[in-house]
């Protein structure tokens, strides 16, 4: 029986990183086999990348930012997405395709339709099963000044295109994006998550259901 695949989205600072944590947390305490990751760095290539992505030194041009997201993503999914799926696991990953829609598309003005062509060569077809966009301003992230990456570092008139983005996606793809609204607690983000979660999980894993339930 395939996985589930399911991706956390938002801008820099919205708590994509805590609450994909935790939802791993949650997903294993109620005996699923889950696996944590995130793009770029969920393979040991992608580590390298993500190091060059978010050195805010460099300077990179947002086509070569683009490939080198998307070499990142192209590898994620081969080496580590895909047979995590085919095993029958549950796989949370911090960002994925929407964020290059988001980032690269809305963010810095490049093509829609190339940007969708060129995930699809990069994942080949393979799409999330449920997308969460945890919904924040570009006034409110919760960054540390001191310690900005090189795309956190962008400003807010960024930000506010990407989070325009991400509203825009999720208004186009209902049934698969759910928009959560990340202004709230921690716990108050995580019961709306889990909610959606073990609704989706029960319909697709019901086995694994079944044998979390039993004495």
């Amino acid at each position: 029986m395939r996985g589930v695949f399911i991706t956390i989205e938002g801008i820099d600072g919205s708590g994509k990183t805590t609450q994909a944590r935790r939802l791993v947390e949650w997903l294993r305490e109620h005996g699923y086999d889950a696996v944590a990751t995130r793009e770029p760095g969920g393979t040991e290539v992608g580590v390298r990348l993500r190091e060059i992505l978010l050195a805010p030194a460099l300077a990179i041009t947002r086509e070569a930012e683009l490939f080198l997201y998307l070499s990142d993503r192209a590898l994620h999914v081969a080496q580590l997405v895909r047979p995590a799926l085919e095993a029958g696991r549950v796989v949370v990953c911090e960002r994925h395709a929407d964020s290059t829609l988001a980032y690269q598309g809305h963010g810095r003005g490049m093509d829609m339709a190339l940007l969708r062509r060129l995930n699809e060569i990069a994942t080949g077809g393979l799409n999330p099963d449920l997308t969460f966009v945890l919904d924040l301003s570009s006034a409110e992230p919760r960054l540390d000044a001191a310690r900005l990456d090189r795309l956190e570092s962008e400003g807010p008139e960024f930000l506010a295109r990407v989070a325009a983005g991400f509203r825009e996606l999720a208004e186009a793809e209902r049934e698969r994006v759910q928009m959560v609204d990340a202004r709230g607690s921690v716990e108050a983000v995580q019961r709306e998550i889990v909610a959606v979660v073990r609704g989706l999980l029960e319909r697709r894993l019901p086995s694994a259901a079944r044998k979390r339930e039993a004495p």
